[in-house]
């Protein structure tokens, strides 16, 4: 016999004065606190109506599944019950699966089995969603034996939790498997189906079997769509994407927030970023899902000013960012080399007791390290509660390009230590540190170990980067034989970089013959042919030089405009050679000139050769001291206090002029300067660079 538990004082309008004629309507619709529920279990108890299984279970269901925090009361419930049947084990199955605890529901499910309750199809359901939601493969497919074993094996109910369990463990053939065994199948099984492929990344198979289904016209509704939608913006199938958004427009469907949410997201990933942002402007709410797709949309299509505008519009808007939205931000600050706004980012974490998961962590590593501040970088690591080979490949590279391939190099190896194995990726950040650092023989030895070792065959990459050893070297003959061998054919990258390092070698010969295959591949890229000019130049073939310039006159390739950016107070300021349309511009050409008379007096000699071709020969010393990198660093040194690091990004190779005029400005202004080009970091200081005057 039950035994009634002390019961706590009811409310007035949940006192009960008489045996109600359906208890059920009573239990599941009046039941709000556990204040009723103990007041309705006292009048169950005191008119026996406990004793009926169906009733008890409607009380069981209040606490277990309707009430947030009555699970505990549910356990005593059930613990009351003489023999509970498979309902009342059902029940308790599913709330211990809502409520968080999926290991619970399956050790409940082996009483049930010990105690020999028979199991329904609904037991079987309940079950396989707590293995689903513990990714239980294997207890997960004893109970899919037991299924059949039972004769709910063509039950449709329980093949479509089969479905989704196999989909959510990652056993999408075997979920598929079951998929296409089945006679009959409604829309549940389909989403099943999507969201399976959605969670391993099956994008492709995503997509196919939408089209199956529209072959078959079956009905689909609104999860299908942003489950396709999903897949067109990682395949970037507009054309799939706008069919369903015509399909939307339609059905009167743009209404829904989620849908809309996910067509931003399908079109700016598939390129379409101002078509995103009509939609969003569009939207009448949009919640921190919606703000972080366009952000991401943004960072995406390397529109980095507009995507951290937008994130502070989400701010004015009181929509708190989430993971997604932190991480898109970070990825556009680390493209600006943004490093306050970054660092403001990076605060607002903290403030805010965000997790710092993998992702996130790793993303703020990125950023500190693309924004030259490595020791922050390394700090954000050492903090991660967790990482993986994508955090310790981010420090190495970021230690590499910083200048620091001995430190990165030692990182790797400790990466080894603790059984963290490197992949394809790593390689090329450890083999760019062999190259910043000058250790040729450890680069041989690392290349080879990678297939050797490791099973990773080496990708055009990978030969890249040993190109670049050996040419950094001195080593340029070397070099050249391992292009001439190598079992891929070589990109212009790999002639490009034999090409730059002809330029620092003076090794006029094989500059010539990088320079005749580079035209071959990609025949309009300007900087190819400044730097054959500039290896003519540092032979003193005047002549060839200018035969080279000339050639890029006729065949009408143009060097794209330099620029640069620098961040002062959370602001990006972008300066272009020879600008004047910056707010400041009389102010900062007076402390450009200031400056170079400074640097000139400390042995500063301007290189005209790398002046602006139509410039004429009175304007070349004024031409190459108006590049973009010089304003950018004159307005640091008005903006910002003395002795603070002036920290430049530029989107082009920095000229040789700037380099060495950028060395003695560092002494001169006692500053240290760190700039970012297209290839590395310079971090210049007391009159010296951290790349040892090789980029």
């Amino acid at each position: 016999m039950a035994v009634a538990l002390p019961l706590l004082p009811a409310r007035t309008s949940t006192a009960i004065t008489s045996t109600p004629l359906f208890p059920r309507t009573l239990i599941l619709d009046q039941c709000k606190t556990i204040k009723d529920l103990n007041a309705i279990h006292a009048h169950l108890i005191k008119t026996q109506l406990f004793l009926k299984p169906r009733v008890a279970e409607n009380l069981l269901e209040s606490a277990a599944i309707l009430l947030p925090t009555s699970m505990e009361y549910a356990i005593s419930i059930f613990r009351q019950l003489d023999e509970p049947d498979s309902p009342a084990y059902n029940i308790m199955m599913r709330g211990f699966t809502l409520k968080q605890s999926p290991h619970d529901a399956l050790l409940l499910f082996k009483e049930m089995h010990e105690n020999h309750v028979q199991p329904d199809e609904f037991t079987f359901s309940c079950i396989l969603k707590a293995c689903s939601r513990l990714q239980a493969l294997s207890e997960g497919e004893q109970i899919h034996a037991l299924i059949f074993k039972c004769g709910f094996g063509s039950h449709g109910f329980v093949k479509n939790t089969l479905i989704h369990m196999y989909a959510n463990c990652g056993e999408v053939e075997v979920a598929r498997r079951v998929f296409d065994q089945m006679s009959e199948r409604n829309n549940r099984t389909w989403n099943s189906m999507f969201a399976g492929y959605t969670k391993v990344g099956y994008w492709e198979e995503v997509v196919k079997l939408f089209r199956d289904m529209l072959e078959l016209d079956a009905r689909f509704d609104e999860v299908t769509l942003v489950s396709v939608l999903t897949a067109c913006g990682r395949l970037a199938d507009l054309e799939l994407g706008e069919w369903i958004y015509r399909y939307i427009v339609k059905k009167g469907l743009k209404g829904n927030p989620t849908l809309i949410t996910s067509l931003v997201d399908m079109y700016a990933k598939c390129g379409q970023v101002d078509t995103a942002r009509q939609l969003f402007d569009q939207m009448g709410s949009r919640d921190v899902v919606t703000w972080s797709a366009m952000i991401s949309g943004y960072s995406q299509a390397r529109r980095c000013r507009e995507a951290i505008d937008l994130f502070h519009d989400m701010q004015k808007a009181n929509i708190d960012p989430n993971e997604v939205t932190m991480v898109s931000v970070l990825s556009s600050c680390a493209v600006l080399g943004a490093l306050e706004t970054g660092k403001w980012v990076h605060f607002f974490i903290k403030k805010k007791r965000m997790k710092l998961t993998v992702t996130l962590g790793t993303a703020l590593m990125d950023f500190y390290a693309k924004c030259g501040s490595v020791e922050s970088s390394t700090e954000v690591f050492e903090k991660m509660p967790v990482k993986n080979v994508l955090s310790w490949t981010v420090l190495i590279q970021g230690l590499a390009s910083n200048g620091q391939g001995k430190r990165a190099l030692e990182l790797f190896y400790l990466m080894l230590e603790n059984n963290v194995k490197p992949n394809d990726v790593t390689f090329i950040g450890v083999l760019s540190a062999c190259s910043h650092a000058g250790l040729v023989e450890e680069g041989r030895d690392l290349f080879v170990s990678m297939s050797r070792d490791f099973g990773i065959e080496p990708r055009i990459e990978h030969y890249g980067c040993m190109v670049d050893i050996l040419s950094r070297a001195g080593l340029l003959e070397q070099a050249y034989q391992f292009i001439k061998n190598m079992p891929i054919q070589p990109n212009a990258v790999i002639w490009r970089t034999l090409l730059a390092s002809c330029k620092v070698h003076k090794n006029v010969e094989i500059g010539e013959e990088s320079l005749k295959q580079i035209v071959i591949l990609e025949p309009t890229h300007s900087g190819d042919y400044i730097l054959l000019s500039n290896i003519y130049a540092s032979v003193g073939r005047w002549e060839d030089a200018l035969r080279v310039r000339v050639t890029m006159k006729e065949k009408g390739v143009k060097k794209p405009p330099g620029c640069s950016l620098i961040e002062l107070h959370g602001v990006i300021h972008e300066f272009f050679a020879e600008d004047n349309m910056h707010y400041q511009s009389e102010e900062i050409y007076n402390a450009s000139e200031d400056m170079m008379k400074q640097i000139k007096s400390a042995g500063y000699v301007p290189n005209t050769a790398e002046a602006r071709l139509d410039a004429e020969e009175d304007d070349k010393e004024s031409s190459v001291s108006h590049h973009s990198e010089k304003l950018a660093i004159a307005f640091g040194l008005i903006n910002s206090p003395p002795g603070t690091t002036i920290r430049i990004t530029k989107n082009l190779r920095v000229c040789t002029d700037c380099h060495n005029a950028t060395k003695i400005v560092s002494k001169v202004f006692n500053r240290e300067i760190v700039v970012r080009d297209r290839t590395r970091f310079h971090h210049f200081k007391g009159g010296s660079c951290s790349c040892n005057d090789y980029w």
